[in-house]
């Protein structure tokens, strides 16, 4: 493990925005999801592989919320989440993550392949479990969204997101 440094912290306060063209489906899922929240509309909408996220403003979050087990009842297929939208990039790591406790996020360098990495910290293996999902699914699809769909202000992508435990 690295020590944190002010490098990792300009890294992680840049400004993100969202780049991507919308299929038919993910058009039809917005007006969906707009009219089931009763006008609540979304920003961005992405699919990737069994995981559809809606993302919306800060101030529609909650009141989107409360429609969403109603909206997985009729998508049993897919998992939908609701994501706030973040202008930074460390804030929206926390927004993938509402409902677990992240203890420490850090860069650090893979041993094996030498790539640098974005550690989130839990205190349990549950925690950390909830947090990659069945089969690493969750964070695959995060980080294929951070790849494809996420552009900082620098112009890199985000480094892989990996999912620790507190040792």
């Amino acid at each position: 493990m690295g020590f944190y440094t002010i490098l990792d912290d300009l890294y992680f306060y840049q400004m993100l925005s969202f780049v991507k063209k919308y299929s038919n489906f993910e058009i039809k899922l917005g007006k969906y999801f707009y009219n089931k929240t009763r006008g609540i509309c979304p920003e961005f909408i992405v699919v990737i592989d069994k995981f559809i996220f809606f993302f919306v403003r800060k101030e529609s979050y909650f009141i989107s919320k409360y429609y969403l087990d109603s909206m997985r009842r009729e998508f049993k297929s897919k998992k939908l989440l609701i994501i706030r939208v973040e202008n930074v990039f460390i804030n929206l790591l926390f927004s993938f993550f509402p409902d677990l406790y992240i203890h420490d996020i850090r860069i650090e360098k893979d041993d094996s392949s030498g790539l640098r990495e974005i550690s989130l910290y839990f205190l349990t293996y549950e925690e950390r479990g909830i947090a990659i999902g069945r089969k690493g699914e969750y964070i695959k699809s995060l980080n294929k969204l951070c790849q494809k769909f996420l552009v900082l202000e620098n112009r890199i992508t985000p480094l892989e997101i990996k999912c620790k435990t507190v040792d």
